[in-house]
């Protein structure tokens, strides 16, 4: 099962959509609200909410999402069981709450709204609230015996197996040519029918890279735990002066154009060629 949630200001719409007949909706859970259109919860959503004017995104919505297989045996009973779990788990009781569950597609998913505001007048601390539901979720779903996103995660890489190996072994032969950068490396990479995509987000930091081959679109850690972002760039940095401990707490040149690492990933970068300059002494002599 699949968790995602944040804050929201479209309360009054928001409901609306969970509230949506073409979805065939049907309420699956219900808490502190007497309400029974979405203008008169979203009312009583926001006699709370006037309690603190600061806080603008007042609504928490979340989506859980069991796997096709689990969703289409699901009933009400546990659907509302499944809602009440996550609420628990994400320490949400005793709040206005209302859920919904969509059943007009093969996957079935529950909308979830909760008042941020409590009764207290206090907001909700909404800080990492994405990756929270995700393990929230996952909980849930080991109490309730539900397919877990591992479980999906493991079964997917065991199916693309015969990719993973042809990535790999396809990398460590490109690596052997020692490329002296990072575009080198990509270049080569696509010219055995292999693309890497770099993944950049949005304070143009590189996060790691994804390969794409025969229908697989996999990140490096899934290949193998080789070939995450800092340790190809790490090995990739023995190869050419011109990439060091310098270029990477500065940026690196990738696709013409300066990208970011994150700390995290730079410091794994750092700790690898630490690692790597040892080893090369050790090699030479230069150790006892």
């Amino acid at each position: 099962m699949i968790g995602k949630g944040h804050a929201i200001a479209s309360t009054g719409a928001s409901i609306d959509y969970g509230w949506n007949q073409e979805k065939e909706a049907e309420v699956v859970f219900k808490e502190y609200l007497a309400g029974e259109t979405p203008q008169e919860i979203t009312e009583e959503f926001k006699i709370i909410q006037s309690q603190n004017e600061r806080c603008t995104q007042n609504t928490l919505s979340f989506i859980l999402s069991p796997t096709v297989k689990d969703g289409q045996k699901m009933s009400k009973t546990q659907l509302k069981e499944i809602t009440s779990r996550f609420l628990k788990e994400m320490e949400l009781k005793n709040r206005q709450a209302i859920a919904f569950v969509h059943r007009d597609k093969a996957h079935t998913h529950v909308h979830v709204y909760v008042n941020r505001i409590g009764f207290d007048g206090k907001a909700y601390n909404d800080s990492f609230i994405g990756k929270r539901s995700q393990i929230a979720a996952d909980n849930v779903a080991k109490e309730m015996g539900l397919t877990r996103v591992k479980d999906v995660q493991q079964e997917k890489l065991k199916e693309l197996n015969w990719q993973r190996q042809a990535i790999r072994h396809i990398n460590n032969r490109v690596l052997e040519t020692r490329p002296k950068s990072l575009d080198e490396y990509i270049n080569k990479m696509k010219s055995c029918n292999i693309q890497v995509i770099p993944s950049i987000n949005k304070s143009n930091q590189l996060q790691g890279f994804r390969f794409e081959y025969k229908g697989a679109n996999l990140k490096g850690s899934e290949v193998h735990r080789s070939m995450t972002g800092g340790k190809l760039i790490a090995e990739i940095s023995q190869n050419a002066k011109g990439i060091g401990m310098k270029e990477i707490s500065t940026g690196l040149k990738l696709m013409n154009k300066t990208v970011q690492l994150s700390t995290n990933m730079a410091s794994k970068i750092a700790k690898d060629l630490i690692k790597k300059v040892i080893k090369r002494g050790l090699d030479t002599g230069m150790g006892y």
